[in-house]
């Protein structure tokens, strides 16, 4: 038997590093703060591509590829924006054996160089709105990092579009925000938080930021998504102009919105328990493993037979498949290889349960066992997957909700600092924001869209609020 996982109660933080090992998710690289992402993490991230792409066609957007290197005086160009990434820089000085006249900084974020494109493709309104989206690796030199979490390289995808308003891009920056809220929600089955974040919390040259906030199940709060509302602000560092259809020049009107493999932390950090990680059947690598159970040749040869075919059904039916018949492990070491690595269902068959004309059936996450006619297994395995997408996702919204607070004193904030997410009044001001950050290490998250806002006191100071904004300790 391989060795056992630590447990989430020993420890969580270690709970979700032995997971991503031995799950085979990702391993560490031999560059400092860098992780290689294994088949087994890479196919999860497949999955949340496709659909994510698919969302993003549907709305209108397509893919484009922009360079890795951006001249340093790019950044320059957007005071607020260089400030924001100086610390995080990674910089070419030297290529070719040479020094370079210009340095390359290795891209954080792409604003800069994809709006000195803009500025040579735009020129008149019959132009916009242009909406792009480009799946890419960036690089931001952290000095703390954890495996998927936040490491210095990671892929991800950001969208960047240009409009004639200001309305039409801020309709544009909620819109990529309901669908990546849609995606964590229908698909990641992690229910989250839309809102407004604190102009502290905001992305560097951004007028404003909105983002999803998910909980894990150590009751801190996860980051899973943003989108900003640009103004026009990288529009005039590039000079990125249009002709109006009153016949004068202006700035457009911009957004960008992105999502990274930390969906995939955020997968684990939701779902997973200590037998290993738990992946939404909508996302999953493998969706059903058939084990072969046989002592003999002559037991093995019919079950493998029915097996094989059974494996057919179920992959016409959409679902990834594993049939088993490695006959040098046995049936207990195959189970708990598999539900470390997250297979949503173990289909077990074997010489007694191919004389009743019936399969085992476990789901992953409760350990249901059901006995299955063979003629139902297709059917009945998309039932169990289903209720499973739903099952999940409905005990990550109790978690939530059973861990979300209203809090009217500082007294009661730094008390519950480490029981979820807390619904404080805040006065805004920047100063209590740091202070309670200081205090407590909770940060302000964001301001829900589904919250109602009334009018209150600030815990910190007891200056008026408009209203209260979710508190959290936070990866």
């Amino acid at each position: 038997m391989a060795e056992k996982l630590l447990t989430r109660e020993k420890g969580f933080s270690e709970w979700y590093v032995d997971v991503v090992l031995k799950a085979k998710l990702a391993d560490y690289s031999d560059v400092k703060g860098c992780m290689v992402i294994r088949p087994n993490g890479y196919a999860i991230w497949e999955n949340m591509q496709r659909v994510l792409d698919k969302m993003f066609k549907d709305t209108g957007h397509r893919n484009a590829y922009f360079p890795l290197l951006i001249p340093e005086s790019f950044l320059r160009k957007e005071a607020e924006h260089v400030e924001g990434f100086a610390p995080q820089l990674a910089v070419v000085t030297h290529a070719g054996g040479k020094k370079l006249e210009e340095a390359y900084v290795i891209r954080p974020t792409s604003e800069t160089i994809i709006n000195s494109m803009f500025s040579r493709w735009i020129q008149s309104y019959r132009d916009l709105p242009l909406l792009l989206n480009q799946w890419a690796n960036v690089m931001r030199w952290e000095m703390r990092t954890r495996l998927f979490l936040r490491t210095t390289e990671f892929l991800w995808q950001e969208g960047h579009t240009c409009h004639e308003t200001e309305k039409e891009a801020e309709d544009e920056t909620l819109k990529m925000l309901e669908v990546y809220r849609a995606f964590a929600e229908d698909y990641m089955a992690m229910p989250v938080l839309a809102g407004r974040k604190s102009d502290s919390e905001k992305f560097a040259g951004a007028l404003r930021t909105y983002s999803i906030e998910a909980m894990m199940q150590d009751k801190k709060a996860l980051q899973a998504g943003t989108s900003h509302a640009l103004g026009q602000n990288f529009a005039k560092a590039f000079n990125t102009q249009f002709q109006g259809r009153d016949g004068k020049q202006a700035y457009v009107w911009q957004s960008s919105w992105g999502v990274s493999t930390r969906l995939i932390g955020g997968l684990i950090l939701t779902h997973s328990d200590d037998a290993g990680f738990v992946a939404p059947p909508k996302l999953a690598a493998t969706h059903v493993v058939i084990i072969i159970i046989g002592r003999t040749p002559e037991e093995r040869g019919p079950v493998r037979e029915k097996a094989h075919a059974l494996a057919a059904d179920l992959k016409k039916a959409g679902l990834g498949v594993i049939v088993d018949d490695d006959e040098s492990k046995g049936p207990g070491f195959k189970y708990f290889e598999y539900e470390l690595q997250g297979v949503c269902l173990r289909v077990e068959l074997g010489p007694k349960d191919l004389a009743k004309e019936q399969v085992v059936m476990v789901r992953r996450d409760t350990r249901q066992k059901d006995f299955v006619p063979i003629s139902q297994a297709v059917a009945h395995a998309e039932g169990m997957l289903d209720q499973m997408q739903k099952d999940l996702f409905a005990k990550a919204k109790k978690l939530r909700d059973d861990s979300t607070f209203e809090v009217n004193s500082y007294d009661e904030l730094k008390a519950k600092a480490d029981a979820g997410f807390m619904l404080a009044h805040w006065c805004e001001d920047p100063a209590c924001e740091a202070r309670i950050k200081e205090e407590t290490a909770a940060t302000t998250r964001n301001r829900p869209f589904t919250l109602e806002q009334k009018p209150g006191a600030c815990v910190a100071c007891g200056k008026p609020s408009p209203g209260r904004i979710v508190f959290s300790k936070a990866y």
